[in-house]
């Protein structure tokens, strides 16, 4: 057990002193964060939209009012064309046109009915959709507010409830995805590079040949990733509340508990990669590569699982960020605890117990 120990902290000194690895493991985490958390989004927030007031009467000065007030827009006010409105979207300068007719306020009035044109720049279709529908939301609200002393018969009014994320804000979705590819791009590379170091500067049979068990030589060097992932989790939590406004409705005690039980799995497969290549840069190309890629594609964090092809559907089940992902998510926006995740974490333990298995029988082989 004391050769164990110094063995692991040797390797802790080894890391601590090499700045380079220093920099991939603190440094690609927080940067990651913030740069989805503040500059990738799919938020609507300060899009131009230009209003073209034809009307200029109390009705649209008090819908243009509400939409200036908004924090997802901001007005620009002009008295154009159709074909003027067309060649301002050509620009690129604005997001959407809301139109006012002549006489909106007396329509409005006199026939209970007036229209309000609305022109996206639909190229972005999301952000088209989202756009409508904020635009939507305060017309109807306006609605509701004038109509507060009438009796319409059959009226009916549907109220909808954003679960969750009532604001839509787009760190809900992307930390809980950056966790997740953050722990599986450092665990896996980090510790697949340090073995294979090893490797290639010949220093690996020196520690084979020790009294010390050779298995043991592999935990060790794979131990102390375990520590530093661990930090990265806490760094990724503390950025989350305190910069992205994120907090963590679940148990943070279970959200570590699972977050190791990924790291494990992460190492295990980074054990298997260094034990199947004997060079630095193809376990480099192998990790990031063959991490990044299904990490992003089939994990749900950008696309949603359930839009591919059926067969796409059934190789995600096999990348373990996907249930890490739905882990995380379910803890820190929705609050769950283990008696919803079972399923999930039993899965992501089957998959950690294979890979430790296949692992070490691979390195037994690789001995013999």
């Amino acid at each position: 057990m004391k050769q164990f120990i110094a063995f692991v902290t040797k390797e802790f000194y080894h890391v601590l002193r090499d700045k380079r690895t220093l920099l991939i493991l603190f440094g690609m985490p927080i940067a990651q964060i913030l740069v989805f958390g503040f500059a990738l989004t799919n938020e609507v927030k300060d899009s131009e939209i230009l209003i073209v007031d034809y009307a200029k009467d109390n009705a649209s000065q008090e819908i243009t009012t509400k939409i200036g007030a908004s924090r997802y827009f901001k007005i620009r006010k002009a008295a154009l064309t159709h074909n003027e409105i067309l060649s301002t979207f050509q620009k690129g300068k604005i997001k959407a046109v809301v139109v006012f007719p002549v006489n909106f306020n007396d329509e409005l009035l006199h026939n209970n009915k007036a229209q309000i044109q609305v022109i996206t720049d639909a190229s972005d279709i999301n952000t088209a959709n989202m756009i409508t529908n904020y635009l939507s939301a305060i017309v109807q609200d306006y609605q509701n507010q004038i109509n507060v002393n009438l009796e319409l018969p059959y009226q009916i009014t549907a109220e909808t409830r954003m679960l969750y994320n009532p604001q839509l804000k787009g760190a809900h979705g992307f930390v809980p995805g950056v966790m997740a590819l953050v722990l599986m791009l450092v665990s896996v590379m980090m510790t697949a590079i340090s073995i294979v170091r090893e490797k290639e500067t010949g220093t690996m049979e020196i520690l084979l040949v020790s009294p010390f068990k050779p298995v043991l030589v592999i935990f060790a060097k794979a131990l102390p990733y375990l520590f530093l992932s661990l930090i990265n989790v806490s760094a990724i939590l503390f950025l989350s509340v305190f910069a992205l406004e994120l907090p963590v409705k679940g148990s943070l005690l279970l959200l570590f508990a699972e977050s190791t039980l990924f790291i494990i799995t992460c190492l295990a497969l980074g054990i298997f990669i260094s034990i199947k290549t004997d060079s630095q840069q193809i376990a480099m190309l192998i990790s990031l590569m063959g991490m990044l890629l299904p990490t992003m594609m089939f994990s749900g964090f950008l696309f949603p699982i359930e839009n591919m092809p059926y067969p796409l559907q059934i190789i995600s089940n096999i990348v373990p960020s996907k249930w890490f992902y739905m882990i995380v998510k379910s803890i820190m926006i929705k609050g769950l605890g283990i008696q919803s995740l079972w399923k999930e974490t039993a899965i992501l333990l089957g998959m950690t117990l294979f890979l430790l298995t296949i692992s070490l029988k691979s390195f037994k082989i690789r001995l013999q």
